[in-house]
Parts: C-alpha cells; structure tokens; sequence
C-alpha cells in the first residue's frame, strides 16, 4: 500500500489521491498564513521498484509557476544524498516519473537544509572557539534568533554583515552560509586570517526558523515576507527582521550579503542597488570589485543573466539589500542562486545542490578580501 507523509521538519504536500501509483494526485501547499505556494517535500512508501506517476494539479497556480519550466525534483533515499529525477510542467501540471529502488524515498523542491542542521551548525560555530552566539530575541512561535559573531569586534575593524533564508524555502541559502562559515573559522585559511585582521563578520545563518520548520516558501510564521519588511518591522509581525536591524544599527555596516535562491533563473547572479537614493558612484565601483572578484573565485557565478536594475530613486526600500544600503551607504548585494540547475556549468544528475551552494560561500569569502580596502 502506497503512503504519503509529512509529519516532520519542513513537511509540505496535500494528497489529493494515492490509489493508483501511475496517477498519484498531489497539491503543493500553500505556506502556513499566506497564499504562497512553491516548496513541498513528502516521504513516499510502498513504492519500491513501481513505476510512479506524480501529478502537483495546481502547479500553474504557485507562485512563480516559470520555475517550473525545465526544473528536475530531488529525491533522497536517506535525506543525505540527494539526486534529480525525471520532471515535467505541461498544461499547468507539474508531473514526476520516478521509479523508487527502495520502499521509503523523499521527494523534494530542494535539498532541505533542516532545524536540526541549523542548531549543529551554530553548535559547530561556537565549538571552533572562534565565533560566539548572540540571541537578539524569538520568532513568533518563540524560536531562537541567533546572531554569529566572528571577528575581534573592536571598533576599528569592518563591520560585514551576511545574513541567509529570510525566504524559508529557499535553503541552498543555509548550505552557502554552511560553507562560509567552514572556511572562514578554519585557522589554517589565509584569506580568512586576512580577513578577520580587518573585520568583523556578523552572520545570521537563518532569518527565519520558524517558515523553515513550518514548510513555508517565502514567509514567516504570521504571513510576513520578511523581505519587505526593513522599513517598518514589528516585534509581532516581523521580529526576525525588528530585532535584527536593531542590531545592525548598533554595530554600523560596512559591508553586506542577503543570501538568497531564485525560482526561475537557472544561473548564480547578485542585484545591487541601483535605486536607492543614496546610490554613487563609490558602491557602483565596489560592485564591480566584487563582482569580478566572485566570478574569478567561482566559475559558477556571472553577470549576465539576473533582475532589471531600478531606475534611480525608484528602489523599493523595503527589501533588506536596498534598505540595509542606503541607511548605511554601503555595499550591499542579493546574492541569489538557483532552484533549478545553474545553465553556467550544468550538472544532469544533481542540479544546483547543497554542496555547490556551500562552495559558492566559500568562495565568497574571496570576494569579500578583495573589496573591504576599499569599503570606507
């Protein structure tokens, strides 16, 4: 007998009907208090060696349903390898052709990144002796927001701040701030001694702990897309956002990175922050330093396919890249990579993964070196 469940971190799918294994009839659930529809992940039992059919019938309805187009579904045999497998958009259905080699498989939007992993990380963070955690307040289920400090934290060094999956789904976001995290806490790395002689990183692994474990696509626990937030949050409707501007204004920022997955853009790209007022000609030119900086570090990362740039004093200051930089005139970057696979270097087995999302924040480090003379 086929079996569908959700029942654990991250869990989202509705099942519309599960009789027949050449036609299972699924939706993708809409996030906890809001209408975006875009992340599921289910386990699926029974079905070893069966041929399976899985149709999401309202896929035309998701959020962005152009992320479906030449998207492949990842599936895991023990949440730890993660695969592609064969997928389809047609007639506004999203379909999956798969047959299971074992009797318990998991299907997935992306790689999860799940609470569990979130709490080891910070635990590894602090256990290097080199990084110490901060709580700056609860979710608004009363999860831990938890700040990363990395650095001498005194008051001549950079201030770079980086903060990850403020749109819960998008977990590639987390596996980036994972592989950051390694290589900047490694002593034996020279680019990160070089860096923690002249800044001080303040790093927000997860935005929001409770859309992560709730299955959300895009917003918190009370509906908010916290990246549209920055301008005016509340500790009842946005406290990821509230308390965590509270703390960047206490520090200052000299630097920033909001890390982020995109549904429909198979490529790695960053959008600055053209429209903002405060735009001039010294972050036009730190944008190209880290631009080129990051694309000779990564081969993975370019600048020829991302978003429009605004037009100038047309920025939308609620988005925490546009906000962030023109309160503290600054460089401040989206960095986005995809849900798909990155057209740039494809990879027909994995897509872009966990793994390569973590070499990308490695990576980054690389291109933060190269800007931070030139910040102030």
């Amino acid at each position: 007998m086929l079996k569908i469940s959700t029942r654990f971190d991250a869990g989202a799918v509705v099942v519309k009907d599960l009789a027949d294994a050449s036609n299972i009839r699924l939706e993708i659930r809409p996030d906890n208090a809001s209408d975006f529809a875009q992340w599921f992940y289910f386990r699926l039992q029974g079905a070893a060696y069966t041929p399976c059919t899985m149709h999401f019938e309202n896929a035309a309805q998701c959020a962005y349903p152009d992320g479906w187009i030449d998207y492949q579904t990842c599936a895991s045999y023990d949440r730890q390898n993660w695969f592609r497998v064969p997928t389809r958009y047609e007639n506004g259905v999203l379909t999956i052709e798969h047959t299971p080699l074992a009797n318990s498989i998991y299907y997935a939007y992306f790689e999860p990144y799940s609470s569990e992993q979130h709490l080891n990380l910070l635990g590894d963070a602090q256990g290097s002796g080199l990084c110490q955690i901060e709580d700056l307040g609860s979710t608004v289920e009363g999860r831990d927001i938890n700040l990363l400090t990395v650095g001498n934290q005194v008051e001549s060094d950079l201030k770079v701040w980086i903060i990850a999956r403020q749109h819960p789904g998008e977990t590639m976001a987390e596996w980036f701030i994972e592989g950051l995290l390694a290589r900047l806490l490694d002593p034996q790395d020279p680019t990160a001694r070089a860096l923690l002689d002249q800044a001080t990183f303040y790093i927000v692994p997860n935005m929001n702990p409770d859309g992560s474990a709730l299955g959300n696509l895009r917003t918190n626990a009370a509906g908010a897309n916290l990246n549209r937030e920055w301008l005016e949050p509340t500790p009842e409707k946005s406290p990821e956002v509230f308390y965590v501007r509270r703390k960047m204004h206490e520090t200052g920022v000299d630097l920033f990175l909001d890390i982020h997955g995109d549904e429909a853009i198979p490529y790695i790209f960053a959008a600055g922050t053209e429209g903002v007022p405060n735009y001039n000609g010294r972050i036009a030119d730190l944008e190209t330093r880290f631009k080129t900086a990051l694309k000779a570090a990564s081969p993975d990362f370019q600048d020829e396919f991302g978003y429009p740039k605004d037009e100038p004093g047309q920025a939308n200051l609620t988005l925490a890249a546009n906000y962030v930089g023109n309160t503290f005139n600054c460089l401040s970057y989206t960095l986005e990579m995809p849900f798909k696979d990155n057209n740039n270097m494809p990879d027909d087995d994995f897509g872009w993964n966990g793994q390569r999302s973590l070499r990308l924040g490695e990576a980054s480090l690389s291109a933060v070196l190269a800007v931070l003379p030139h910040v102030r």
